[in-house]
């Protein structure tokens, strides 16, 4: 084999549903040199990626850190550490990732009750208060953004529900965090997961995760032991507690640039972050309706920083994708499952929520789709 010259990856604008585009901060702090991941150095930063992960989750939850891992992995750490097999869990489900939660669920052993919603519409809290007359779950896991449609189930009722009926409440927040409102402890959610590579405008490769005090006495009170030893939160709280005790090699760059990431969000402030997901969100939704397009995502619950759009009768939307990669260097998400060939998925996630990017992509689209005159 010929050895391959140096990789020099394109210059795109990440308009997809992730990653998002990254900061030059945040890539040239992936370049500074290692240390060791039991470096005192190292440790502090550790300390202060959690303070950061508290303020930006609003939270006080001690156990609150990164996972080794992508979002993937932190759904798979909620539910291996709180789930024993035999138990019952109540999952909404109203596209990929609910449907993914499910999965997760069943490989732990857990016999799951599914809500369900039509994709691109929100799990109401009325479903949830229905299937809890029917069982008693240990748990009830939501998708709060749903990557896949574009639409924001709100979770406040849902987890008053949930503990109602005496469950743990857990959130995946992949999509939302860093791009509009999450408060855990408002909301009272025991367990949530996140992703670095979205909102937080970082490369994925981390997790964040949070455990509040009722999900932690359930994690630490268990009969068998967690089925993942990577992901068991006994074993990580040693690490990322007091004690420091080995448990893996941490992806120390890749610490390095969310701690960078969490230091811009907070540098920006939440609340003016979610103002301009918003006000982004809103620009493209108005120039869309210019051009005769409209969102796909249930109206009044339509995500700021993950737009679905409707492709409209006759465009091959599959075409339009590959134009505007190849001529345009913009990259946007096709539709999954029963949204594949209907919609187009455009993020307005973090630092490529611009006012640029979105003229930027309209101007690109609208050369990209036939005349409707």
């Amino acid at each position: 084999m010929q050895i391959p010259s140096r990789f020099e990856p394109p210059k795109r604008l990440l308009m997809g549903p992730g990653p998002s585009d990254v900061a030059p901060e945040v890539l040239k702090a992936m370049s500074a040199p290692l240390v060791g991941h039991l470096d005192p150095v190292f440790v502090k930063m550790m300390e202060e990626i959690k303070a950061m992960l508290r303020l930006v989750f609003q939270t006080k939850n001690e156990m609150t850190f990164p996972v080794s891992g992508t979002g993937s992995a932190g759904m798979e750490f909620c539910l291996v550490n709180l789930i024993e097999r035999g138990d019952e869990v109540l999952i909404g489900v109203n596209g990929v990732f609910g449907n993914r939660m499910v999965d997760v669920a069943e490989r732990c052993g857990a016999r799951v009750m599914k809500v369900e919603a039509p994709w691109g519409r929100i799990i109401e809290p009325q479903q949830v208060a229905d299937a809890l007359k029917k069982s008693r779950p240990k748990l009830v896991g939501i998708v709060h953004a749903e990557t896949s449609t574009g639409a924001l189930t709100p979770v406040e009722e849902i987890a008053k529900l949930a503990h109602e009926a005496g469950a743990l409440m857990l959130l995946d927040t992949v999509t939302s965090l860093g791009g509009c409102p999450v408060k855990i402890d408002d909301w009272a959610v025991d367990a949530v997961y996140s992703g670095t590579q979205k909102c937080l405008s970082c490369p994925p490769g981390l997790s964040p995760v949070s455990l509040g005090p009722r999900a932690m006495e359930i994690a630490t009170k268990r009969k068998t032991k967690v089925q993942s030893w990577y992901l068991d939160v006994n074993l990580l709280a040693s690490y990322w507690g007091q004690e420091r005790v080995y448990h893996h090699t941490a992806p120390i760059s890749m610490n390095y640039a969310l701690h960078e990431a969490l230091r811009l969000v907070l540098e920006e402030g939440l609340e003016n972050r979610f103002r301009r997901h918003q006000e982004n969100h809103l620009a493209l939704r108005e120039g869309l309706k210019t051009m005769g397009l409209s969102m796909a995502s249930q109206e009044g619950h339509q995500l700021w920083q993950l737009n679905a759009i409707t492709v409209p009768e006759g465009v091959d939307e599959a075409a339009v994708r590959k134009r505007l990669l190849n001529e345009f260097n913009i990259e946007i998400g096709a539709g999954l499952g029963p949204l594949k060939g209907k919609i187009w998925r455009v993020g307005l996630m973090g630092a490529t929520s611009t006012p640029a990017n979105v003229k930027t992509f309209l101007d690109a689209l609208s050369a990209c789709l036939p005349s409707r005159a």
